[in-house]
């Protein structure tokens, strides 16, 4: 059953970016966002002139307030583009959990299926953010800031008690205050 519903949702957001790469854009926010989407598979390297997701430089408003609105907010995985460690001017599309705000941006860590077993890595569980079902870990160590107009798409809501998790791994290697 999980499968079949993962299936449909997968459908209906192809059908939707298509649609709106189809159609002019309106005054909607989420329609702004759609024009601005990129359409770089996931795993393809890229260069991030083009976005601004970068490590976050000062403290963070942590909130969960999750909505499935076609907006990012704060409780939610989204796929944005994530800037690599050891080169920040090339990077990849990947999910990312929201953690909070940062000024007009969205504060959030990447998340990665590879377990490393390190104190870096919270455990956050499976959901529709990775299409195979696989478990993710975040990576709290890499705290970005993100333009709410590069976020690609609304993933999922994360669960209460593994976004607190998320918060408190973030604490520990970054500036942030809690709600």
């Amino acid at each position: 059953m999980a499968s079949l519903l993962d299936s449909v949702r997968r459908l209906i957001d192809k059908t939707l970016r298509s649609v709106a790469s189809s159609s002019k854009p309106s005054s909607k926010p989420s329609s702004k966002r759609a024009s601005k989407a990129r359409s770089t598979p996931t795993g393809t390297r890229t260069t991030g002139a083009q976005t601004r997701t970068r490590p976050v430089s000062k403290g963070v408003r942590v909130e969960y307030t999750p909505d499935l609105d076609g907006d990012p907010d704060p409780g939610e995985v989204v796929w944005t583009w994530v800037p690599y460690e050891d080169d920040p001017s090339q990077g990849k599309d990947r999910p990312v959990v929201i953690i909070g705000r940062t000024g007009d941006d969205l504060a959030g860590v990447p998340l990665t299926s590879k377990d490393h077993d390190r104190d870096d890595q919270i455990p956050v569980g499976t959901g529709s953010w990775d299409r195979d079902g696989r478990p993710s870990f975040a990576k709290v160590d890499q705290l970005l800031s993100i333009d709410p107009d590069a976020v690609r798409r609304e993933g999922a809501i994360l669960a209460r008690n593994h976004f607190d998790d998320v918060v408190a791994g973030v604490a520990r290697f970054h500036d942030i205050t809690p709600a």
